[in-house]
């Protein structure tokens, strides 16, 4: 099925978030936040909350586009899929759809398995507020490992440990991150992608780590937060959008 075909398919809102969720995936890799063909971004279906888009399983991020997306309910049996020769990931599909069902609002799910963010998932510490990156994430998530996500048991104790943040680690595995939109959920995962960075880095050298005092750390997540400033990745999207279309448009087919 072509692009064409896909678009004149669904509703312009679901082709629009189509589009922005293949942007999404195309922006991981290029920003090192990508793992072979494994892991996921989804997004709500606009108008029908019930639906979500994941990725195929089998196509790296590059090669994503807003008609590859896959249409699944949230009991994960796909609706609408013009990759035909490609299902979807259990484990996406569980860590996902347990997200949607139990935050109506949360548009957007990240999950990710970088190097940065598997190690300090491997750290009792956790996320350290060593930077002004890592301060903007006032309150952050952690869930114990219970080995490959695939047991639809664990949904309730992953929903119940994600609460009502914008961000998780989920321990020994990676990073979690959640928006009431696509650019804002990239936004939240980028920054905690690179606080992950720097604190590793930090931790390398081998000396005495510098933390700023509790009042410090708690006054700069207030200012981060978006009913104080502004929501971050929003005004930052149509840049992202320059960026990929700058180096290969094809998402949007």
């Amino acid at each position: 099925m072509t692009s064409l075909n896909v678009q004149a398919a669904v509703s312009e809102a679901e082709w629009q978030t189509r589009v922005d969720l293949a942007a999404c995936y195309r922006l991981m890799p290029l920003f090192g936040m990508s793992d072979l063909v494994y892991n996921h971004i989804t997004a709500r279906v606009p108008g029908v909350e019930e639906r979500l888009l994941i990725n195929p399983y089998g196509f790296m991020y590059e090669e994503i586009t807003a008609s590859s997306l896959v249409t699944i309910d949230l009991a994960g049996n796909v609706l609408f899929n013009a990759s035909r020769d490609y299902g979807i990931n259990q484990a996406g599909y569980v860590i996902h759809s347990a997200v949607h069902a139990a935050r109506e609002d949360v548009q957007c799910v990240i999950h990710t398995h970088s190097r940065a963010g598997m190690a300090v998932s491997a750290l009792k510490c956790g996320l350290l507020p060593l930077t002004q990156t890592a301060m903007r994430f006032g309150s952050v998530a952690y869930h114990d490992y219970e080995s490959v996500a695939i047991d639809i048991d664990e949904q309730k104790r992953l929903v119940h440990d994600l609460g009502a943040n914008e961000v998780m680690i989920l321990r020994n595995h990676g990073l979690l991150s959640v928006g009431c939109d696509i650019p804002q959920a990239f936004n939240a995962m980028y920054w905690l992608e690179m606080a992950c960075r720097a604190q590793v880095d930090a931790m390398a050298c081998n000396t005495e780590l510098n933390l700023p005092a509790p009042a410090i750390i708690e006054k700069t997540a207030h200012l981060y937060k978006p009913q104080t400033r502004r929501p971050f990745g929003v005004m930052e999207w149509p840049a992202m959008l320059r960026y990929l279309d700058r180096r290969d448009p094809s998402y949007c087919t």
